[in-house]
């Protein structure tokens, strides 16, 4: 729309909408009885003088006496008259039978269009303002601009249709979208729960076999611990005994026990301890490797999400 050089004042008025507004409102509620009769009633007067009725024609409210005569008048006899504060299902009809006045003179009709000026005038108005101007009878005009009208509606019908067709497809886009990855999820979900598994499946068989290697392990230092032990006990006895011998017996005693203490000392003492627990306990280094999957491979261990084709990041303001 082209805003006028004197602004929004100098718009033309909308008098179809104004009409069905206004007809509208006579149809539509309580205020409607407040309205005076505008032939009869004033102001001071809405109580006794109250309008019931709205002529089309004469675009005025009349109370029921004033109605009545209007409806007799020969000039007035076939208007349509609307009640007042009674809904009505014909008000489309209505406002078209209603003519359009002129706003400069009220009592005339506008039968005429000036195409110059793009407004609809009446005859005193084209006498005084419009006369070189290129004009045109309105029920000619309207007949062309009627079947443009109906031209434009079907167009603007079909592109409804068209839109609330790519509506529907785009709900049903969406909705299937969200069931796929909702879909995409589960399978995420999955691939990661069996890896969650594995890895504790794989975790279990490594600490039992960190167990099972210190069980082995420590059942050999026990062997040879128990080994040495012995070893070692038949040595304190030895000694023991031969402290006791030294500082007791007597020297028969001595005679007799030397020989053999000898003997027994050089077995003790070829016991080679150190070396014995370096063969029975050969040194043994146990080492943890992480995988190769883990340690090499960034990538999702889970698996990787793929999109085919762009999406636009939508800013909002």
């Amino acid at each position: 729309m082209v805003i006028p050089d004197d602004g929004l004042m100098g718009t033309q008025k909308n008098f179809f909408t104004e009409k069905l507004l206004y007809v509208r409102k006579l149809s539509g509620g309580q205020e409607t009885r407040r309205i005076p009769c505008d032939v009869c009633g004033s102001d001071d007067e809405v109580s006794l003088n109250a309008a019931s009725v709205y002529c089309v024609q004469c675009g005025q409210n009349f109370c029921n006496q004033c109605s009545l005569c209007h409806s007799k008048m020969k000039s007035s006899s076939g208007h349509t008259q609307v009640d007042i504060g009674k809904r009505s299902d014909s008000v489309a009809p209505i406002s078209k039978i209603s003519p359009a006045m002129c706003e400069l003179h009220k009592s005339e009709e506008m039968k005429v269009f000036c195409l110059e000026c793009a407004v609809p005038i009446c005859t005193i108005c084209f006498i005084k303002s419009h006369k070189t101007h290129n004009c045109s009878d309105t029920e000619e005009l309207s007949d062309n601009l009627r079947r443009l009208i109906a031209s434009d509606s079907d167009k603007v019908t079909k592109f409804l249709k068209e839109t609330a067709e790519r509506l529907s497809r785009l709900a049903k886009e969406k909705s299937d979208f969200i069931k796929h990855l909702a879909g995409i999820a589960d399978e995420v979900n999955t691939a990661a729960d069996k890896l969650i598994a594995a890895i504790q499946r794989d975790r279990l068989n490594l600490l039992s076999e960190v167990e099972s290697i210190k069980q082995k392990r420590l059942k050999q230092v026990e062997k040879v611990e128990q080994e040495v032990k012995q070893r070692k006990a038949a040595v304190e006895s030895f000694q023991q005994y031969s402290e006791t011998l030294l500082s007791g017996g007597t020297a028969s005693d001595v005679v007799r026990s030397a020989n053999t203490l000898h003997h027994t000392a050089d077995e003790l003492t070829m016991f080679d301890v150190i070396g014995h627990v370096d063969r029975c306990l050969p040194p043994t280094n146990v080492t943890f490797t992480l995988s190769t999957l883990t340690q090499s491979d960034r990538r999702n261990l889970v698996g990787a999400i793929t999109v085919k084709g762009k999406l636009k990041q939508i800013y909002s303001s």
